[in-house]
């Protein structure tokens, strides 16, 4: 859970993947509401698109895709509410990517904080991508965050992910502490301020530090 143990950087991943020919998969897809109550990020592996999974025969429960850690989705992925535990879903099931046509907007972002890696490219690729996963379960696709590339056996795709969160993603940091990498500038500034005004209370540092520490 970030903020409370360490983050593990995210440079590059090979792994299998599984294909969910859908578009506008929303959160609630994802994760049903009755499963958002709880404010933990873990738990959540088995609720992972529990509507779909309760029908039966759902792609992602396929002996052959066991293991599977990049999901292939259709377009507009991620829409609707804003729930995290939507992210924290996915990551539980064992996703470290998801490479569809567009996000949601908070999707994205809650992707990003909790490590796992939106890979937005255009529809035909993704559809090619999906049939090599349909035609060969055991298809290995990579995901390199330091060039922002996918690649595969006789394929490449070149994709974007915002600076900043790429930069804490590969440096395994969350924003606690990317914050707390300026903290003598912080206090700082702090020590200029007026004394009527509100200021960071003496030792606050020092305990988010702790918080964080391995």
């Amino acid at each position: 859970m970030r903020g409370t143990e360490p983050v593990e950087p995210f440079t590059e991943h090979t792994g299998t993947a599984v294909a969910v020919r859908r578009d506008d998969i929303d959160t609630d897809q994802i994760l049903p509401a009755e499963f958002c109550k709880r404010v933990v990020k873990s738990g959540y592996a088995d609720a992972l698109f529990k509507r779909w999974r309760e029908r039966g025969d759902c792609v992602i429960d396929r002996p052959e895709h066991r293991g599977a850690t990049i999901l292939l989705a259709g377009k507009d992925f991620g829409i609707g509410s804003s729930r995290e535990h939507a992210v924290w879903a996915l990551r539980d099931g064992g996703f470290l990517a998801v490479v569809a046509t567009g996000f949601g907007d908070i999707f994205r972002r809650n992707a990003l904080n909790n490590g796992l890696i939106p890979v937005d490219l255009p529809a035909p690729v993704v559809e090619e991508l999906m049939d090599r996963v349909e035609d060969d379960p055991g298809f290995r696709i990579t995901v390199d965050l330091r060039a922002c590339r996918l690649r595969w056996a006789d394929g490449r795709a070149d994709f974007v992910v915002d600076d900043r969160a790429r930069r804490m993603l590969l440096e395994g940091k969350d924003a606690i502490e990317q914050t707390l990498l300026r903290q003598d500038a912080i206090a700082a500034y702090e020590a200029r301020r007026a004394p009527w005004m509100p200021a960071v209370p003496r030792g606050a540092f020092d305990a988010a530090s702790a918080t964080v520490a391995p």
